[in-house]
């Protein structure tokens, strides 16, 4: 299954108070607006958090197991690298901190193979193994700096009576700052290149993908006019020379030749047209996988179409042709359960669901959505089986909302109403509301004994929302004793 997961991450709102001042204005005023352009520019042109995360337990082993040998060969322990998939149909990957890689959906919807992926995944790596997710606060104190110097002297200028001059040496010195900045993500680009193509060597995976996948995005470039020849404004090395270097490091590789194993390539486009299934209309999928065409990936993604388009008896005839060559494929299994709960037969949808959870070890997103299925039945007699299924889930993957709102639900159903709302403040924690974590949490650690693991974990939450809260409660106040506008 396929589902969007709301992103804890929010963006906050920019707050700038209007300042009144005479004819003369102050240093601390321009170095606001200055440090603000900076921040802007600088943001337009760097990864933005991403807003929704797409969770599936396919892709995710899928992009996991890529990944391993590239993980081992950089140094890194798996158990503590994590590949997000993000839901934006842009062509991009990114690195926001510690060892996290997000990758968006249109970049594995515009790869053709699973070792286009991989060379991403070796570049990614790069960035985690140079610190760059760190050091680039290097580079916003470096820009910084130079930004606060031109602030200063244009005080001067302006203080004494020259504000156009005062403006002119802060627009210059905000443009140096930029470029020191760019020049300074431009060399963290490159060295990710080389040590991405380390780590492809390493692993002994060919880099004909990332060379592939370089010249994809070099002819994207074309097409968008992008200048070829100045990278000054460009926060990556202009893509023919990073081709050119790698080219001749790929080419020299004994890897070069080296074929991508079938099985994970089977994987890669059966995963990759679940995907296009899930998040194109569904004429777009017929056009991709017309009728005619009765591989593996076809069907799958022609499931989601149907479904999608409340088609489903069609849905189940490709899901159950998938299942007679592959009857007990715990993915296979999902989809079908999938759709018979969502089309109002939780009932029917219980038998694959217990299987799919039970073939795939209980894969805590299949869990969940086997509980979620076993509380749709309306069945108390489900109830007891539904808590320990989301147990298990949350258990072993404590980061999934739908999971936490389901299991909040059948502890109230069984009267255990401090977990309730214990798991009620999870819910609301993972989906970016600190108020209500922090009531739920407060009221869980009422009714749990003290010390106990979970009274532990709503006293975490207590104190990791406070400040949220408190800094809510401040806003409210201000925007209280705001007065009214005119009229």
């Amino acid at each position: 299954m396929i589902a969007p997961l709301s992103s804890p991450v929010q963006a906050r709102r920019a707050k700038a108070a209007a300042m009144i001042a005479s004819r003369t204005i102050s240093t601390t005023m321009i170095a606001r607006a200055a440090l603000f352009v900076l921040l802007a520019m600088v943001l337009a042109v760097r990864p933005v958090a991403a807003q929704s995360i797409l969770r599936d337990a396919e892709t995710e082993a899928l992009l996991n197991d890529m990944a391993a040998p590239l993980v081992e060969a950089a140094g890194l322990q798996s158990n503590g690298f994590e590949i997000v998939l993000v839901n934006d149909q842009s062509i991009n990957a990114f690195v926001a901190g510690g060892q996290r890689v997000f990758i968006h959906s249109g970049l594995l919807l515009a790869a053709d193979n699973a070792n286009e992926v991989q060379g991403v995944i070796a570049h990614e790596l790069g960035h985690v193994t140079g610190g760059h997710a760190i050091s680039i606060r290097d580079g916003f104190s470096n820009a910084g700096n130079i930004s606060i110097l031109s602030i200063l002297a244009a005080a001067a200028l302006i203080a004494a009576g020259a504000p156009d001059a005062g403006m002119a040496v802060m627009s210059g010195g905000s443009r140096a700052a930029i470029g020191q900045f760019l020049a300074f993500s431009r060399v963290q680009e490159s060295s990710s290149d080389l040590a991405g193509a380390e780590y492809l060597s390493t692993a002994g995976i060919s880099g004909r993908g990332s060379l592939a996948f370089f010249r994809r995005i070099q002819n994207q470039e074309y097409r968008l006019a992008i200048p070829q020849t100045n990278a000054y404004n460009r926060t990556h090395p202009l893509s023919g020379d990073r081709i050119a270097i790698l080219t001749e490091l790929y080419e020299n590789d004994p890897a070069w030749d080296a074929p991508t194993d079938p099985a994970l390539e089977a994987r890669f486009q059966r995963a990759r047209a679940k995907l296009l299934g899930f998040i194109e209309t569904p004429q777009r999928t017929m056009i991709a996988y017309p009728q005619s065409d009765t591989s593996v990936p076809a069907r799958y993604a022609r499931a989601y179409a149907w479904h999608k388009e409340a088609y489903p008896d069609r849905a189940l005839a490709e899901v159950d042709a998938l299942l007679a060559d592959a009857p007990h494929d715990p993915y296979f299994l999902e989809l079908r359960g999938q759709v018979l709960l969502e089309s109002g037969r939780p009932d029917e949808a219980l038998p694959a669901l217990r299987e799919a959870t039970l073939n795939s070890r209980s894969n805590p997103l299949i869990a969940a959505l086997f509980g979620h299925a076993l509380i749709a039945t309306e069945d108390s007699a489900n109830y007891e089986e539904a808590l320990s299924v989301l147990r298990t889930a949350v258990q072993r993957d404590n980061r999934n909302p739908f999971a936490w709102r389901r299991l909040g639900y059948i502890y109230s159903q069984e009267g255990d109403l401090a977990r309730a709302y214990l798991a009620t403040a999870e819910y609301a924690s993972l989906t970016g509301q600190p108020r209500e974590a922090f009531v739920n949490a407060q009221q869980a650690m009422l009714g749990i004994p003290q010390g106990t693991p979970d009274w532990l974990r709503a006293q975490d939450i207590v104190m990791a929302m406070r400040g949220e809260v408190e800094e809510l409660d401040e806003d409210e106040r201000r925007e209280r004793r705001r007065p009214a506008p005119d009229g």
